[in-house]
């Protein structure tokens, strides 16, 4: 799954170039737009949350304002109540070229895993069906 993302003024740092936080942002809206877009389902009012239980990032080169960039996301582990994704930040830019594996050069990837809970209890639950079955479409080995 490959989502679009620009950057904002807002995600540089005094350094000029894309804060650590701002990539986490794109990995967490990348998959939460993906999800909400596809279910239907209103993450304000659904019975289980995906909460995030871990992430890391690794940085390949700077991003800056304004670029072009694309979020790309595969499901690597699909459990009971938990699902672990592998994510690319790839420089989509105009003149960034092509990179191997994707749509422009891998500026950064992550791993980010969700548990899902109880809205209420905040204790694990299964994931929602419908969750599941569009989290299967992007399992990968």
């Amino acid at each position: 799954m490959l989502w679009p993302v620009l950057t904002r003024w807002a995600d540089n740092d005094m350094f000029g170039h894309l804060n650590n936080a701002a990539y986490y942002q794109l990995f967490d809206t990348a998959i939460n737009a993906w999800i909400n877009t596809r279910t239907g389902l209103d993450p304000l009012t659904t019975a289980a949350l995906g909460i995030v239980a871990e992430s890391g990032c690794r940085y390949f080169s700077e991003l800056h304002f304004p670029q072009e960039l694309v979020v790309g996301l595969a499901v690597t582990r699909l459990g009971r109540s938990s699902v672990t994704y592998r994510l690319a930040v790839f420089n989509s830019s105009p003149g960034a070229g092509e990179g191997p594996a994707g749509p422009g050069p891998i500026a950064a990837l992550g791993r980010w895993v969700h548990v899902y809970v109880d809205r209420v209890s905040r204790k694990p639950v299964p994931i929602p069906e419908t969750i599941r079955t569009l989290l299967a479409t992007a399992c990968v080995n």
